[in-house]
């Protein structure tokens, strides 16, 4: 089932996966194994399974489940809305079907009244899975990947390579600088802290970083939050105000 989003950038989330695993170091408190837990606990079987408890935490057990349930979900609204692709899993997971991200590649392009979102930490089986189907390049789906930190920022060079309405990264949680990422043909950056009991901290000094690489190369820049074990404390004002800018322009 999809439920309307708390997260700022996005209007709903829709989940057809669920589970995952990790993929590297802003992996380490993500939210959605604590959500997961939560979920199973409440008695839903969708995520049965898929998190276990290790050190007092949940941890995500690597099983991957594939809700065909969930699949319609976007159909049955006919107002346009911005959905967030997957918010619980990583659509392009290694064991993740091609048959049925190609079943979710048509559901988006029989709804062209929503914008899609999608957001990967795998951008080499975006861009694998993309080509191998040869998935249409539809005007309503953006493609994302996230970037925590300078380690992974070969992950931007993966997606400026697939073809896309808008390109977009989300530089959260961001636990280190960035300074070196190339946004060319990147149309909008995501920046935020992490949140939640064991939040690691943001250099402000690593926002600003950011918002300069996004005004040399064009780059809508939308600042999520400052994070922390108490985000709506630290709230996301950025200089004053709030940056939310979106991208307007698609490169097809």
């Amino acid at each position: 089932m999809a439920q309307q989003s708390t997260i700022e950038w996005t209007d709903v989330t829709w989940n057809p996966v669920a589970g995952c695993s990790l993929a590297s170091a802003g992996c380490t408190n993500c939210y959605a194994m604590r959500m997961a837990a939560r979920l199973e606990a409440m008695g839903s079987e969708k995520y049965v399974g898929l998190t276990r408890k290790s050190g007092g935490r949940a941890k995500w057990t690597g099983k991957i489940r594939l809700h065909y349930p969930s699949l319609d979900q976007p159909r049955r609204w006919k107002k346009g809305r911005k959905i967030f692709v997957n918010s619980m899993s990583d659509l392009f997971h290694s064991e993740v079907d091609v048959g049925f991200i190609a079943a979710v590649w048509k559901v988006m392009e029989e709804t062209p009244q929503h914008s899609y979102q999608i957001l990967t930490k795998r951008p080499d089986r975006m861009a694998e899975v993309i080509g191998q189907l040869a998935l249409p390049t539809l005007h309503n789906v953006w493609l994302g990947t996230s970037v925590e930190s300078g380690e992974v920022l070969d992950r931007i060079d993966v997606l400026r390579t697939i073809p896309a309405a808008i390109r977009f990264i989300s530089f959260e949680p961001l636990i280190g600088s960035v300074a070196a990422a190339d946004l060319q043909d990147i149309h909008w950056a995501i920046v935020g802290g992490e949140s939640g009991p064991s939040a690691r901290s943001m250099d402000e000094a690593w926002v600003d970083e950011i918002e300069s690489l996004c005004i040399d190369s064009g780059t809508a820049f939308f600042f999520k939050q400052w994070g922390g074990t108490n985000k709506k404390k630290s709230g996301r004002q950025f200089k004053g105000g709030l940056a939310d800018a979106y991208p307007v322009h698609a490169s097809l």
